[in-house]
């Protein structure tokens, strides 16, 4: 077992950190510096500063990261209109190398020679983690109790949490049967019913939205101002960017937006069954896409297309402090500088329609696109050799006998 003298642990205060800081303490002998972090999960963070001093910590490091983590990382992220597999948001996956860095930045601070996070051994955090760990520090010593310890049951951690005083509670409120993860973007609920992909989500489930069936008989109009790809303003008030995703949260789930049920696959290998709820994330999607639609050059456009996946790949498998990931975010903020302007939605029982938008960058002409007399803006001749050279090849081809038919 390396020798460790102090480490900063990823804390939260419930059961799964509060017995890994006991067991820090035990089993390495060493001093523990505790980091909980306030990405918008919409609970209490601060009762966490007072176990840990319960337990004998004394740096104990409790951050609102919430405008960090929507400026400089969901926002980059839908600048490049971000979506894995078809459909996830990468909620929980973009949040990652944010508490990665917080996690190096307080080892540096305090001289800690160690990170230790609850990630288990059978997911994607403990790879987004140290990936992003190792990549800004190369030295630091990683410290994942789920892949040394025997504690691998719930009863087993409440066990050990009873035999070393540690205030967890055995009985109270019923627990939720989900494994969850919320931030600011979204909350993730797995296991339960959810390990039976047969089995429909139960209703209580959802913490953010109503479904649709009971969502308002009457639509929802909304405005987005973009600025270089960001939207900067609600109904033409300017908002920092933590308020917008807050509100686009209430607003979407209030019209039964933004739910999914997918199985992805992991990147250790197994495929999982999840429940997302990203109501502003889901708008913001929409919203980013139709003012690019009239913002953007038609292969600009086709090319952000094309990086895409692999842009949501390195996201989802931990590589955002990759040297490709920034090459690619350069390419994609760089395409942003003219994505200014209006967009107007319709939200209604779960659906989003563009109903409108606009932009002095705009490069629809209407005078090009008319159905009407154009005044010989577009000569329609022209169509006939861009057709005949674009069909030259298979002409060729079906000359030599090559026709498909």
């Amino acid at each position: 077992m390396a020798d460790v003298n102090k480490v900063v642990l990823a804390y939260s205060g419930g059961l799964d950190t509060s017995v890994i800081l006991k067991w820090l303490q035990d089993t390495y002998n060493c001093e523990v510096v505790t980091f909980t972090a306030d990405l918008g999960q919409g609970e209490e963070v601060e009762p966490a500063r007072a176990k840990a001093q319960a337990m004998g910590v004394k740096e104990i490091y409790i951050d609102d990261l919430r405008e960090e983590f929507v400026r400089d990382f969901v926002f980059p992220m839908f600048r490049a209109n971000t979506v894995y597999e078809g459909e996830y948001l990468l909620g929980t996956s973009i949040a990652r190398p944010l508490i990665a860095k917080r996690l190096i930045e307080i080892a540096n601070e305090t001289g800690a020679d160690a990170i230790s996070h609850g990630a288990t051994g059978k997911g994607n955090d403990q790879v987004r983690f140290e990936l992003g760990a190792y990549a800004l520090k190369p030295g630091v010593k990683v410290i994942a109790p789920w892949r040394e310890w025997d504690l691998l049951s719930r009863e087993k951690l409440m066990d050990y949490a009873e035999k070393h005083g540690i205030p967890i509670e055995r009985h109270g409120k019923k627990k939720s049967p989900y494994s969850m993860d919320a931030n600011l973007l979204h909350i993730s609920y797995e296991g339960g019913v959810l390990e039976d992909t047969w089995t429909e989500h139960e209703e209580d489930m959802w913490r953010w939205s109503v479904s649709p069936e009971n969502a308002p008989d009457q639509a929802t109009y909304l405005e987005l101002t973009y600025r270089n790809g960001d939207i900067v303003a609600i109904d033409g008030v300017e908002k920092s960017p933590a308020t917008v995703l807050a509100e686009l949260n209430q607003i979407g789930g209030a019209n039964g937006i933004g739910r999914l049920d997918i199985v992805e696959n992991r990147y250790v290998g197994m495929k999982s069954r999840g429940c997302y709820e990203t109501p502003g994330g889901t708008i913001m999607l929409r919203a980013h896409r139709a003012i690019e639609s009239i913002t953007l050059d038609r292969e600009v456009a086709h090319l952000k297309d094309e990086l895409m996946p692999k842009y949501a790949s390195l996201i989802y498998t931990g590589y955002w402090w990759s040297p490709e990931r920034a090459m690619l975010q350069q390419m994609i903020d760089a395409s942003q500088v003219n994505v200014n302007g209006v967009v107007r939605l319709k939200l209604y029982k779960g659906n989003i329609t563009i109903v409108g938008r606009k932009s002095d960058d705009s490069l629809f002409d209407a005078n090009i696109a008319t159905f009407e007399e154009d005044g010989g803006a577009y000569n329609q001749a022209d169509a006939a050799g861009f057709i005949k050279l674009n069909a030259l090849r298979m002409r060729i081809a079906a000359n030599k006998g090559r026709s498909l038919l």
